[in-house]
């Protein structure tokens, strides 16, 4: 019998994005194939407790994967972390003796703090075990909004111009006032406020004056203690795949057209009314250069075998713009990534694939350097 990869489906978390997680979780779910993998759906819950998710392993093995819910609870009997992460752990979840268990896989599927951010990638790291997507230095830099944009500047992309602010720049009215003027002769009104380390658009306010920007700032400091103010910019939102490594590839760029002022946290989870238009209907040339500067962006950031690169696209003034590098991308069937590579020609579970194969892959790569010495060689 052909050892089976025991995949185990990290899902929930503790940051404010916890239900795009769960809702991700059965999207993969539905998509591995049981004959190449032994499922281990691991739930982690708000309050940070980790569980295996007894109910979802019930419904795969009784019913199958359609009948899974549309979203994962992360509840069931709790679990030791390193226990549910151990390489070399004697049976699986389902039962499966160790003949026929090949490697385990960590498919982090955390989106934001507690996930994204470079976390849970030394946590496998530490436990020795093979994981999808960047390293903790990647997920780290990708999820700080302000130090992406200083790594795509210093690569020479450009981005939006914008202002890091820490909470303690804000806690009197007179450091909130110069705060407030500061940032319109900068970036001019209307502007953006977002929470520096959070994603899907959660916490991001629009400021069209002063009390507006107070306001947002409020909001944005109540995720973190350091936010981004952002220009306003008047483009198309571009968005592109990056999978791979040695070299990483583009797919097809796709385009989103949101349903309100900006795409924010409704647009994308809840009325579900933007449009999203893949292949992007752009001029060739200016596709080849969204997954050129795709490429460029994924490799200044440090991002390794997955990322959602996106883009404003201003016509007839500064071209494209890198917005964001998302590392742990939206991966429901209908998210965008996804979309793009089954427009390139990877169908989903394909995809899924491929970055297991990926993270064993960098496993390999990187097992015989660690606790190398210089008298070893």
């Amino acid at each position: 019998m052909t050892p089976r990869i025991r995949l185990v489906v990290l899902f929930g978390g503790r940051s404010a994005e916890h239900e795009v997680s769960c809702t991700t979780a059965v999207s993969v779910l539905r998509a591995v194939d049981p004959a190449r993998y032994i499922i281990d759906p691991i739930g982690i819950t708000r309050q940070g407790q980790w569980v295996r998710a007894a109910d979802a392993l019930r419904v795969l093995a009784e019913a199958g994967p359609d009948a899974l819910p549309s979203a994962l609870e992360a509840q069931g009997p709790e679990v030791g972390v390193f226990e549910t992460l151990a390489p070399h752990q004697s049976r699986s979840p389902s039962g499966a003796s160790p003949p026929e268990m090949g490697p385990v896989v960590v498919l982090p599927l955390l989106h934001g703090p507690f996930g994204e951010d470079g976390t849970v990638q030394g946590l496998c790291e530490l436990a020795g075990v093979a994981y999808v997507g960047s390293g903790v230095l990647g997920s780290a830099a990708c999820m700080d909004k302000d130090t992406t944009k200083r790594l795509l500047m210093a690569a020479g992309l450009t981005v939006a111009r914008w202002l890091a602010v820490r909470d303690d720049e804000t806690d009197t009215a007179d450091k909130l006032g110069d705060l407030c003027r500061r940032a319109a002769d900068e970036l001019g009104w209307p502007m953006f406020v977002k929470p520096a380390a959070l994603g899907s658009s959660v916490g991001v306010s629009r400021a069209r004056d002063e009390p507006a920007l107070a306001a947002a700032l409020v909001e944005a400091f109540s995720y973190g203690e350091w936010v981004v103010v952002e220009e306003a910019i008047v483009g198309r939102e571009i968005e592109c795949g990056v999978l791979g490594d040695h070299p990483p590839q583009a797919s097809v760029p796709g385009e989103v057209r949101p349903s309100r002022d900006f795409y924010d946290y409704e647009d994308k989870y809840v009325d579900g009314a933007a449009e999203l238009l893949v292949p992007a209907p752009l001029p060739d040339d200016v596709t080849e250069e969204v997954r050129a500067l795709a490429v460029a962006a994924f490799t200044a950031v440090r991002a390794e075998a997955m990322a959602r690169v996106d883009f404003f696209w201003e016509e007839g003034d500064r071209g494209l713009i890198v917005n964001e590098v998302n590392t742990i991308p939206g991966f429901t069937p209908i998210s965008m990534y996804p979309r793009m590579w089954e427009a390139s020609g990877v169908a989903y579970p394909a995809l899924v694939d491929r970055l297991v194969a990926l993270a064993l892959e960098r496993h390999a790569r990187r097992a015989g350097r660690v606790g190398r010495s210089r008298t070893t060689g």
